[in-house]
């Protein structure tokens, strides 16, 4: 009896250690497979789990470390203020909050930096910020992003990662899908490229604006990208939806994007896309 209460009691240590290492972020655990794996294994294999392959989220500096040059990124428009225009109850105090927890301003880093040399707007939207939902300030910084790229002749790289529009700032966040929009038509019509990728997860009004305008669609594998939830479609159109539907490898299947990109091999794939549109002589 003593054996298995010290038996019981060494567990609990153990698993109360295990919590406090992964609070203290020496580890994390893997939502798909549950393994508890180093954060510093993670991290070299660019944000993915050594076990089972799952795709972690990453940050926007961290996404803009994988992809640009080093010490080329310089930031736009950080310090556009959100604001509360419907007059949301709280929605000023968990703004605040999420900028002190996460060191963003908004849900959107947008700014330019070289890929290989070749000179690129580039905009990454973080998960971790309201879900990266569309606000007023998400489409402005976009919107500008795009319109100085016009003016400067640059290409445009969007990693896209969203809920979708904000429900705290209703019709003004819905209005932000038509304005990105028009941004990138002039963007097109000036002849210029835009990219976007998509990554987990792209949805809503991100996925029904900016996100599916890009003259080349690139995803992450196993990416959740689509519009509505499964049950709202399946409520309106009275069908049953195939499994999988809302995933990278069906609608590249099904011909909605051009290509799945593992994270490794994303700044490869950019600095070839750049460079054939740009430097069409240059070895890509």
């Amino acid at each position: 009896m003593l054996f298995k209460k010290q038996e019981k009691k060494s567990k609990k240590v153990l698993e109360s250690y295990h919590r406090q290492e992964i609070e203290e972020g020496l580890f994390q655990k893997c939502e798909k497979c549950n393994h508890i794996v180093y954060t510093e294994d993670v991290v070299e294999q660019n944000h993915i789990c050594p076990k089972c392959g799952c795709y972690f989220r990453v940050s926007p500096m961290e996404r803009l470390g994988m992809i640009l040059d080093a010490g080329s990124f310089e930031e736009w428009d950080k310090d556009l203020e959100t604001k509360n225009p419907l007059n949301f109850p709280n929605y000023e105090e968990k703004i605040k909050k999420i900028q002190q927890n996460t060191g963003l301003s908004e849900a959107v880093v947008t700014g330019k930096g070289k890929v290989d040399g070749v000179e690129t707007a580039i905009g990454v939207m973080s998960a971790s910020f309201l879900m990266g939902s569309m606000g007023m300030i998400v489409g402005e910084k976009l919107t500008r992003m795009v319109e100085r790229a016009t003016k400067e002749k640059l290409p445009v790289i969007i990693f896209c990662c969203s809920g979708g529009a904000r429900m705290q700032e209703g019709m003004l966040s819905l209005m932000q899908m038509a304005k990105t929009a028009q941004a990138l038509k002039r963007h097109d019509e000036a002849g210029l490229l835009y990219i976007s990728v998509l990554t987990d997860p792209t949805t809503g009004g991100v996925t029904a604006s900016f996100a599916m305008l890009g003259d080349v669609i690139l995803a992450e594998p196993k990416a959740l990208i689509g519009f509505a939830g499964p049950r709202v479609i399946e409520q309106t159109i009275h069908q049953k939806l195939p499994e999988g539907f809302q995933s990278a490898e069906f609608l590249l299947e099904h011909g909605m994007i051009d290509k799945i990109v593992p994270r490794g091999k994303m700044k490869r794939v950019l600095r070839f896309l750049l460079k054939s549109a740009y430097h069409p002589a240059a070895d890509c």
